[in-house]
């Protein structure tokens, strides 16, 4: 079993990438490779025996569920669903005073939810490590899987091109951006009216001029992935957008990884999408199940890259 250097993170949050230098992230990724490695040998590695992680749901999951819920009991400890018709919180008790309440009885938390705000204040009055499984504008553990999944097929991170098609104003785009940290070149292709947020994109050209990457917006899709060596895209409507989806149909018409989208990149491109996939608007099935597609070994690795953020942390 890996012997795990805790010092640096023990007791820590992970909220966005901004809580974590480029090392300490390559680190968690590491340590999530590691503990993928061990997984595929039957190697057990119990670093949170005896402990608990309640995770707080307000926006439902298929992967952030089953892997933080898997990943804690492959670690040894246990998960407790908290929906938000099970705790008081969707009742009218205060963030804070769930905080607290928690942070008497569980190790650590994590939170999938709305808004970003009400992860902060979660953070803020837990005594115990928070983690954001996912808020409108990040979702951090999803990109850091997505890195350790680039790592695996590309064998580096730093230099390669990440092309995002779809909504540059999601949470996914925003969280890609910052991958900039470890020197990625990143690209958004959105349409007019759907680019990330400024303070989110100045932040990611802060850490792109540190660390040798790069942050490049523009509207045409085929542009974006001209030599792209990673090609990535979500859903054109995010969960709470149901009531636009006609409107983004229609919006977001030609922003689809296909085969014309595939023959732009480089010729060893790789193609991530965080899923669920809506085959035939966003990406194809030619794509979605084809050689370049690793988009399920993706979603493998969020229980890797999840354990590792709890093994550290916890």
């Amino acid at each position: 079993m890996k012997t795990l250097d805790q010092a640096k993170y023990q007791g820590r949050d992970f909220l966005t990438f901004q809580d974590y230098t480029q090392e300490e992230l390559l680190y968690f990724i590491e340590v999530g490779r590691a503990l993928k490695a061990e997984k595929k040998a039957g190697i057990p590695h119990p670093h949170l025996a005896g402990k608990t992680l309640g995770m707080i749901f307000t926006k439902s999951s298929t992967r952030t569920r089953v892997s933080f819920e898997v990943g804690m009991w492959q670690l040894g400890g246990h998960a407790l669903f908290l929906s938000n018709r099970d705790i008081q919180l969707g009742r009218g008790e205060t963030v804070g005073d769930t905080a607290r309440t928690l942070s008497r009885m569980v190790d650590g938390v994590m939170i999938r939810t709305y808004s970003h705000d009400e992860v902060l204040e979660l953070a803020e009055y837990c005594s115990v490590p928070v983690i954001n499984g996912l808020t409108d504008l990040h979702h951090p553990c999803q990109v850091l899987g997505d890195l350790m999944t680039v790592q695996e097929y590309k064998g580096r991170i730093a230099g390669l091109k990440m092309t995002f098609i779809g909504d540059g104003g999601n949470n996914m785009a925003h969280s890609l951006l910052y991958a900039t940290k470890l020197g990625m070149r990143v690209t958004i292709a959105s349409p007019p009216g759907y680019q990330p947020l400024a303070e989110v994109v100045a932040t990611a050209e802060a850490y792109a001029e540190e660390n040798g990457g790069s942050v490049t917006i523009v509207d045409d899709p085929l542009e974006g992935a001209a030599g792209a060596d990673v090609l990535y895209t979500d859903v054109w409507a995010s969960m709470g957008m149901e009531e636009e989806a006609a409107k983004r149909q229609r919006d977001f018409a030609g922003y689809q990884i296909n085969g014309e989208t595939l023959k732009a990149a480089a010729p060893d491109s790789i193609v991530l999408h965080c899923l669920p996939a809506h085959r035939g608007e966003e990406i194809t099935d030619e794509v979605l199940d084809g050689p370049h597609s690793v988009v399920f070994e993706e979603a493998e690795n969020r229980l890797h890259i999840e354990k590792a953020i709890m093994a550290l942390l916890m």
